[in-house]
């Protein structure tokens, strides 16, 4: 491998780390306001408990499709599937740490 090979797959797994990550956070922010709706009361039904995650991942699509439009070369010779391994490290970090938040939650009772 190259320099320049090397440099691209950092870069492809940064930049799918930090939309991954990203869009973690805009799940985990929807999860608490959820959450203080339920504990309010203000849920009537279970169909309504997570609105807005389809648009959640609509504007995760989007953004796949920008990135690929305005830096092609992450999208070339395989690269992408550097990409998507890191959205899934990037998301799987903000799972991982909800899991680890309800094991110490669980651990505590």
């Amino acid at each position: 491998m190259y320099l320049p090979d090397i440099l691209r797959i950092t870069v492809s797994l940064l930049v799918g780390a930090s939309i991954g990550y990203g869009f973690g956070l805009l799940q985990t922010a929807a999860r608490l306001q959820n959450q203080v709706k339920e504990a309010g009361g203000q849920i009537k039904s279970i169909w309504r408990l997570m609105p807005g995650s389809g648009q959640r991942v609509a504007y995760l699509l989007l953004t796949l499709v920008l990135i690929q439009i305005i830096c092609p070369m992450l999208f070339s010779e395989g690269i992408q599937w550097w990409v998507s391994g890191g959205l899934l490290l990037g998301y799987g970090y903000t799972l991982t740490l909800r899991i680890v938040q309800l094991r110490r939650e669980l651990v505590r009772r």
